[in-house]
């Protein structure tokens, strides 16, 4: 257990993930979290990393910071997602190892899994088949700080873990169109449609694709969880071992927004990979579930973006 006093350092503390895991943090009773902003610490940046980990105690990482997207986002913008993230994530579990921290839990994503691997996706379907393309840049990247932590735990003893979440959504989400992921993307263009009273909102790619979507609150669980009760080289998928289609996905977003006009699927553009639903089989057998219906979760995560858009 993590005592409530000890330094804890939660990098990205400002994104979705992050900033839950503060929120829980908090919630429980931990006093000493240390946080920076990209402006305050660039973590891309090797000697400001250094010089931050050598200023002060850091006891335990939650290594949550990574530049992150949308379909979109990842295919064009790829060589960005690649460097970036291989740069955070190299820098930070580097420091940590340097200076003696004493676990260090790293984020990855359930897109390091091949496009066809059998489902639900199991930790072992890692490095067995092709990447999806659209976003292989960003999962290669995420497959090196899995086998860097590895790594660094077989060579120097390190107690270094990584836990792969499914699709995130929760307070705080990103709704820009250009790089947000599907689940806000969408609330954002529904809710706009009934704003403008338009007949049709288009959608992205056929509809059928599955994904499954895990509340940040939930996965802030999971992450402290997993930090007070895990240690292994193994990687742990973090899910609630349900998925849904696209379509039926904005059929509910469409129900809690209110909006009665038509979906128009637009199968010019990507899908993506067919179905990402993660085998949650491993941390469930160490006592951790999801809690927060997805329903409940959209009704949530769109009152908060109401209150922001109208406020």
């Amino acid at each position: 257990m993590m005592d409530k006093q000890a330094a804890i350092y939660v990098a990205g503390h400002r994104g979705l993930a992050g900033s839950a895991i503060w929120r829980a943090l908090e919630a429980r009773g931990y006093t000493n979290l240390i946080g920076r902003t990209s402006k305050e610490l660039d973590l891309r940046e090797r000697d400001a990393v250094e010089a931050f980990f050598a200023s002060q105690t850091v006891d335990y990482v939650f290594l949550a910071a990574a530049k992150v997207g949308g379909i979109v986002a990842n295919n064009d913008y790829c060589g960005d997602f690649i460097r970036d993230n291989l740069l955070i994530q190299t820098n930070v579990i580097d420091a940590a190892r340097r200076h003696g921290v004493k676990k260090l839990l790293f984020l990855g994503s359930t897109c390091i899994y091949p496009k066809l691997a059998p489902q639900p996706l199991q930790e072992e379907s890692l490095l067995r088949g092709d990447l999806e393309p659209t976003n292989e840049a960003y999962a290669i990247a995420k497959i090196a700080g899995i086998k860097m932590c590895q790594a660094y735990n077989r060579q120097y003893g390190t107690k270094f873990i990584s836990a792969m979440p499914t699709n995130l959504y929760g307070p705080g989400d990103n709704f820009d169109l250009e790089t947000s992921h599907v689940l806000p993307a969408l609330l954002r263009k529904i809710h706009e449609a009934k704003e403008a009273g338009s007949a049709e909102v288009e959608i992205w790619g056929t509809g059928n694709p599955r994904r499954e979507f895990l509340h940040s609150d939930d996965l802030a669980d999971a992450c402290l969880f997993l930090m007070e009760h895990y240690e292994g080289d193994d990687i742990v998928n973090i899910g609630v071992g349900e998925d849904i289609a696209i379509r039926e996905l904005a059929e509910l977003i469409g129900n809690v927004v209110g909006y009665d006009g038509r979906l128009a699927f637009n199968t010019s553009r990507p899908d993506g990979t067919p179905r990402k639903l993660v085998d949650t089989s491993r941390i469930n057998g160490l006592g951790w579930r999801a809690a927060k219906p997805l329903d409940e979760g959209v009704r949530e995560v769109y009152a908060g973006y109401r209150q922001a858009v109208f406020a």
